[in-house]
């Protein structure tokens, strides 16, 4: 059953991609998920860059997973299920002997599509993979920002020693500029907008403090997208609601006649996350005008309440045609689907 509130048209052909529709890109692994793409157009064609999570084939009695080595190597690390020292409760997280690993190793992949439903990959655009100590633990989650001089990657990168905001930049997704990493630890979920705003650039960043404050939405401003400043909370996390735990932007915010509409995610204490939606000022982006009260997008569909961590919908990749927004979106972790809003249906939801 959808809820009422739910406002999104999913496609009938969900999932759009499985992790069993990719080989590996990695020697002596598989898929275990394909999650959460960033989204352009190029060629007449719809893109994807998908985060792929790779691990070895598990052998009964051991957990395994792999990391980037100081050589840049990818090695893989091998401890006893029975180990009392090991915590492997959450299914994306182990630790062991105080030490946080991931259980998969991400990297990007592209795949298109003329029907934005049967994606294919193109050994033309090789996928990306982390590089240096950085990106040891891989990359994740990427936003594509298309603006006139090329396309701007922001994506998640992961180490040992953080979780911080990276930076590229290309032209035609063949070579990559890398710009390193933008926004310092800890922070993700960075969506950069796509035209200047009186003479500036803007993104939304989400910064985390355990201790004061929390996981909430932020807005910076900078002059040339890689130094960013003047930071600002934006939305916070709300009690009692189906965003309380943490916030996140999406892809980058469309720009409307009402102001920026931004599709952001929201999960409460249970880990399930659901798609909610920020109306902010044209002119004055720190200005929210608008919130949703009730999510715009929940997961109810069985794929989007199953998987390999269950009770998700999380989006970080979109294109609009019209009043229509194409939206894909990772479910549990594992899937990629999509779905559609009307611009004018969500504007008017937060009325």
């Amino acid at each position: 059953m959808i809820y009422i509130m739910d406002i999104a048209k999913r496609c009938n052909k969900n999932p759009i991609l499985r992790p069993s529709d990719l080989k590996p890109g990695i020697e002596g692994m598989e898929i275990t998920c394909l999650l959460n793409p960033g989204v352009f157009r190029m060629n007449g064609k719809t893109w994807l860059l998908l985060r792929v999570a790779e691990r070895p084939k598990q052998i009964e009695g051991k957990i395994s997973f792999p990391v980037y080595n100081k050589g840049g190597q990818i090695e893989v690390l091998s401890f006893d299920k029975d180990d009392p020292q090991l915590d492997a409760s959450d299914p994306r997280v182990i630790r062991y002997k105080g030490q946080n690993y991931l259980t998969t190793l991400s990297y990007l992949r592209l795949v298109c599509s003329d029907d934005d439903v049967h994606f294919r990959e193109d050994p033309a655009y090789p996928p990306i993979f982390g590089e240096g100590m950085l990106e040891s633990f891989g990359i994740e989650d990427c936003r594509v920002a298309t603006m006139e001089d090329g396309f701007f990657l922001t994506y998640t990168m992961v180490s040992p020693v953080a979780v911080g905001v990276g930076l590229m930049v290309t032209k035609d997704f063949k070579t990559y500029d890398r710009k390193g990493m933008i926004f310092p630890p800890h922070n993700k979920d960075c969506a950069v907008f796509e035209e200047k705003i009186n003479n500036k650039y803007y993104a939304l960043h989400r910064p985390s403090s355990p201790e004061l404050g929390g996981n909430y939405i932020w807005l910076a401003e900078s002059s040339d997208r890689i130094h960013w400043g003047n930071h600002k909370c934006i939305a916070a996390t709300r009690d009692n609601s189906w965003d309380s735990a943490r916030v996140g932007a999406g892809a980058a915010p469309i720009k409307t006649k009402e102001g920026w509409l931004e599709i952001y995610h929201g999960a409460n204490s249970d880990h399930r996350y659901c798609l909610g939606a920020l109306l902010l000022d044209l002119n004055d982006p720190s200005r929210v005008l608008a919130r949703s009260v009730e999510p715009v997008m929940e997961p109810v569909a069985e794929y989007e309440k199953t998987g390999f961590f269950g009770n998700v919908v999380f989006t970080n990749g979109q294109y609009v045609k019209g009043d229509t927004v194409k939206l894909f979106y990772g479910a549990s972790d594992e899937v990629i689907c999509r779905a559609e809003f009307s611009i004018k249906e969500v504007l008017n939801s937060l009325k």
